[in-house]
Order: structure tokens, then sequence, then C-alpha cells
């Protein structure tokens, strides 16, 4: 084919065929073929003189222009129907001799709004396109009033949707529907209006709920927990919480709008996100993932909604958690837990089940045992606390009880430390010392001069004497040294340093 073009459903359509070089007695031939047929079939013939309807004309089908011999403007008008898709042939003569053929496939395009204007507020806009044939284009997309690309996804059998969930009035407009032809076409693409109107008077009632059965569980704090939302595909999610152990009314905790792409967070949304596969929120398939806290436990209520039909799961929770407090000459172990409606037991127990532990409860929701300070062989160990649930379901949390860290003790007293550590340092002065006497002793030798340094114990004392006459001399508990001094530069100066 040369062109294609895309109508919409019962809208004036006109088929452009023209060729303005053409004068004189010219004739008209348009032809149609079905999609799939062999044949062709003649639609209507004219000339100067007069006009042929043949079988496959339509009421609605005319030329656009009854001087076409003088304009050159042979196209077709008449308002299609989702079976006049088809290829059509615009064939010029004269005299008998074709001057120009030009073939058109027509693509129908259907779109519905559904439900129909006016829309109850609340209510989901489903906007639905499809072209006949589907091969006739490469994709169909929709924008908004004003000018945003809309989400939208193509569905077999249906055709391309996009939706507009929780409409308000201030979505009224004029949204477009926007055709991209495939292969050879004058238009690069084809835009049709639909108009939507919000009604400001009345508000969807969601009378069609479905509910699952409620889920009892519980689970341990800080510990991540998927809260489960009805098994079918949605348009957006509503995730409600009312709290433990009261009769508060419940609140919204989270929202998403997967064909908005819009989200609705509160400040207890921190701990709540959209589960991941095999779950997929963008494709509508919804859970959670909470990380409770203690006083996270209560009633979750997810709702999904698909068009105006809502579906329900509630999930009651409880929570666990277990701590430890120190005191003076014991340790409290402490097991706390919420939404105690539906906690049928909680109990303590020791690794070594024949141990039989002293329970106390302080306040509703918490078991205490107690153990004496400090922790010896006998009492460390793993302390467990199980929550029975009243539909039999247990869950338990461990706390692990260790011996105190044993203190090194050192062989060495204290009083000794600064003696030793001060004679280690001493150790090299003195080594450092009699390596400078004994460089001096040989260096000082060839003076011939002698000179004896004695020390005696308890005291200090230099004299000078006659070498010999010390040596001669019996040690009587004193140490002596020769030291052969040079002039000024002599042992006392060296001793002194």
């Amino acid at each position: 084919w040369d062109d294609v073009v895309v109508a919409r459903e019962g809208m004036p359509t006109t088929l452009f065929c023209a060729d303005t070089t053409v004068r004189g007695a010219v004739s008209i031939n348009w032809m149609v073929k079905s999609l799939g047929a062999d044949e062709w079939k003649l639609i209507l013939s004219a000339s100067e003189r007069k006009v042929f309807s043949g079988g496959a004309s339509k009421a609605s089908m005319q030329l656009t222009d009854p001087n076409f011999q003088d304009t050159g403007v042979f196209s077709l008008f008449f308002l299609p129907k989702m079976e006049d898709s088809a290829l059509y042939s615009c064939s010029i003569k004269q005299q008998a001799r074709k001057l120009k053929q030009r073939i058109i496939l027509l693509a129908i395009l259907t779109v519905t709004a559904v439900p129909a204007a006016p829309i109850p507020q609340h209510s989901t806009l489903q906007l639905i396109a499809s072209v006949n044939p589907d091969f006739a284009i490469t994709k169909i997309t929709w924008a908004a009033p004003n000018g945003f690309s809309m989400k939208s996804e193509k569905k077999p059998n249906t055709g391309t949707v996009a939706k507009l969930p929780q409409v308000q009035t201030s979505d009224n407009g004029a949204y477009v529907c926007m055709v991209h032809p495939r292969g050879n076409s004058s238009n690069t693409l084809f835009a049709f209006n639909v108009d939507v109107i919000v009604d400001a008077d009345k508000v969807v009632s969601f009378t069609n709920v479905t509910h699952g059965p409620m889920i009892s569980t519980a689970t341990q704090a800080q510990t991540p927990f998927t809260l489960t939302c009805p098994v079918v595909q949605g348009d957006y999610v509503l995730l409600h919480w009312q709290p433990p152990d009261t009769r508060k009314p419940s609140k919204l905790l989270y929202q998403y709008n997967r064909w908005r792409g819009s989200t609705l967070l509160t400040e207890q949304s921190k701990k709540i996100q959209l589960a991941g596969p095999p779950y997929n929120a963008e494709a509508g398939s919804f859970s959670f993932v909470l990380t409770p806290g203690l006083r996270d436990g209560g009633l979750y209520i997810c709702d999904v909604f698909l068009n105006d039909n809502a579906s329900s799961q509630r999930t009651m929770l409880t929570v666990l958690k277990v701590k430890t407090s120190h005191l003076s000459s014991k340790l409290e172990l402490g097991c706390l837990y919420s939404e105690r409606s539906q906690v049928q037991s909680a109990n303590w127990k020791y690794q070594n089940k024949s141990r039989r532990l002293h329970l106390l409860s302080k306040s509703p929701g918490s078991i205490t045992t107690i153990l004496p300070l400090p922790i010896t062989s006998d009492t460390a160990g793993n302390y467990t606390c199980t929550l029975q649930l009243k539909n039999g379901q247990t869950v338990w949390a461990t706390q692990a009880v260790t011996l105190p860290y044993e203190e090194s003790v050192s062989v060495t007293t204290p009083s000794l430390l600064p003696s030793l550590s001060a004679l280690l340092l001493l150790v090299p002065l003195v080594a450092a010392a009699v390596v400078v006497l004994l460089w001096r002793q040989k260096h000082i030798s060839d003076r011939g001069i002698e000179q004896s340094l004695s020390v005696h114990s308890g005291e200090a004392e230099n004299i000078y004497e006659n070498p010999e006459d010390i040596r001669q001399a019996p040690p009587q508990g004193s140490i002596y040294m020769d030291l052969k001094p040079r002039g000024e530069d002599d042992v006392y100066k060296e001793l002194e340093r």
C-alpha cells in the first residue's frame, strides 16, 4: 500500500486521492478489498457524465468534490465502521488509460471510556483503545490534558489500556489517544481526543468487596516480616493499621497507585516498604515488608482495588521482644509482647530443661525471670522466651547469658615494678660508661701517668697513690680501677658525664 490511514469508528473520514495535473474527460474508480480476500470490489465509479455506485458502496460514501474534473481531487468520504478496515484503491483514468493508482490501508480505531460519563468520584476510569488490523500500527499511547504521558498496557483481546484510579473533579478534560502507524504513511501520528467528565455530586461506593480469611501470626521485633495482600492483580493498594491492645480506629499507613505512579506515606511508613520478587508493585502484584518494633503489632488491613472491585486481607500480628536489665544483685530477663488478645501463653525456659525458673509478670504483655549475680557456670547459657498463640502457632526469642570476663593476675607486685623498670633503664647506661673508660685507658697509657681510684662501699673517696702499693695491698671490700688521665681531660670529668 501507498498510505496508511487510521480512522475512529463512526467519525467522518476522508481517504485522500488527488492529481492536480489531470484535466478534461477523466474517470475515477474507487474499489475495496477486504483483509484476507483476493478480489477487489467496486465502491463507486464516476465520470463527467454520471456516478455509479458499486456493490461495495455504503450509504455514507461519496466523493468529496463533485467537480473533480476541474480540481483534480478524487478523495472519498464516509463514516467507517469496524468492518470497513480494508485496502482501498483509487484509480484515475483518461480515455481508458490509467493515469494513476493509489492504494490505502484503512485501519479503524475503537475507543471506549469505562465507566461512561459523568464518572463518579473515586472510581477507576479506563481508557481502552484498539485498532483493526493491529499490524497497521506500531503502538498506541495516551496523554493527559496537561500533556503528560500516561502509563498504558497492551492487553490481549482488549487493546491498549490507560487507567485513572480514584478520579477527582480535577481529572476533567480532553485526553489524547495517539496512534503510531507502521510503514508508509502520510501521517506519522493520528491523534484523537476523548473527553472525560467527572461527576462532582456522585461518589462511588465499593460494595463488592472480597474478604480473605484472617491471618493470625507473630514475629520477633526488628525482624523483616511480610504482610500478605490479596492475591489479585490490582490498580492500587491501601494499607491500614489498628494499634495493638486498643480499640482505636485504624489509620492509613501506605498508599500506592501504580497507574499514576504516586505513593502516599505517613510517619509510621518508615518501617514499611513494598515487597520485591516474587511480588511486583508496578505490575499490580502487592505485598509489604514490615520491620516492626514492639509497639508495631496490631491489625493490618491490606485492600487491593481493581477497577471498581475491592479485595481485602486482614493480618493480626503479635510482636515479641526480649531485653535484659542489670541491677546491683540480679539480672532480669524480660519478655515483652504486643497484641495480647491472641496470645495463649508466654514462658521462659533454660537450655537445661530440668532447671525450673522463677517467673513473674510485672505488667500485661510481659513475663520476667530473675538470675542472681554474679553469673556462674550453673546459670550461664541460653534462655528462650516462647509465645503460644491461640491458634497453636508459636514464636520464640533466645537471650544468651555469658560468664563475666576473668581478670588476669600478675606475679609481680605493683611496688616492685618501678624499681625493675629503673634497673632495666640503667643497664645500657652502665655498659656505655664501661666502654668509654676502656677506650680512654687505651689512649692515655702512652703518657705514663698513673692514678688510682678507689670506690668504697657505703661512700666514695678519690685518692692519688702509688699504684704498685695499691696492687700489693689485699682488697678489703673495695674495688680498685687503674686510670691513666691525660691532663685536663682526666677521668673525673668522664665520670661526671
